[in-house]
């Protein structure tokens, strides 16, 4: 068998959440790659827009100022969100609010605009978690927003299956960022270190490759959830 061309040159990528973390080094590889996304390192193209994204309109007018900069939307990667954890019964109305906004609607607006700019034969990735797969308190919220995504890749693997468009979804287990951190103990990220493979937590090095397969040569994986946790939950 041939090799197989990974290259992404003359491609286009709208990576949300793109410019630290595990949206920060998505963005890095693809323009590795050749995608024309908000990475100026390697000889690629640029834009970068802001906007509230659970907005119809901003998200629009970030997948058309894309399209109309490089001419196509060749991959669509929703890396944006918001955790908390917190009890159910401690949770205000306005924290419900705010996580469905920025974890739901938000996926969406991103999907929804996805249907109209993305290029046949493209790709879309969300991002989730795998606290989908976990039995656990304080994060039903989190969990909550999150478990929606699954089935809006399902469904949209469906309906985008005529025109070669790929939908599916990466869950990672706790990651090694700040993400995570700001909701947890010493003693619980301990634990956490515990439950993955090496006893260690996932870093975004083993996202990124993962989302790229899927992005290029993984392109016949649709309508999937990839757990990517070192063993830390099992689906």
């Amino acid at each position: 068998m041939a090799p197989l061309d990974i290259s992404l040159k003359g491609k286009t990528a709208i990576i949300t959440g793109g410019t630290k973390n595990l949206g920060g080094q998505t963005a890095h590889e693809l323009a590795r790659l050749g995608a024309n996304i908000s990475i100026e390192k390697y000889g690629v193209d640029v834009i970068a827009t802001r906007g509230n994204l659970a907005l119809e309109e901003d998200s629009e007018k970030l997948f058309k100022a894309t399209k109309d900069k490089f001419g196509s939307v060749d991959i669509a990667i929703n890396n944006a969100g918001k955790v908390l954890k917190k009890p159910i019964g401690d949770a205000t109305t306005e924290e419900y609010e705010s996580m469905f906004d920025i974890n739901t609607k938000t996926s969406f607006q991103f999907l929804k605009s996805a249907y109209k700019y993305i290029s046949d034969n493209g790709s879309i990735v969300f991002v989730v978690t795998s606290l989908l797969a976990a039995y656990c308190d304080g994060y039903g919220l989190y969990q909550g927003a999150k478990a929606p995504i699954e089935y809006f890749a399902k469904t949209a693997s469906k309906e985008l299956h005529s025109r070669g468009v790929s939908v599916s979804c990466v869950a990672p287990g706790p990651m090694d960022t700040p993400f995570l951190y700001g909701q947890e103990t010493k003693e619980s990220v301990a634990f956490f270190k515990t439950q993955g493979l090496g006893g260690r937590l996932t870093k975004v090095e083993d996202i990124v490759p993962i989302i790229r397969f899927l992005v290029t040569e993984g392109k016949w994986i649709t309508g999937q959830t990839i757990y990517a946790n070192g063993g830390f939950t099992a689906h």
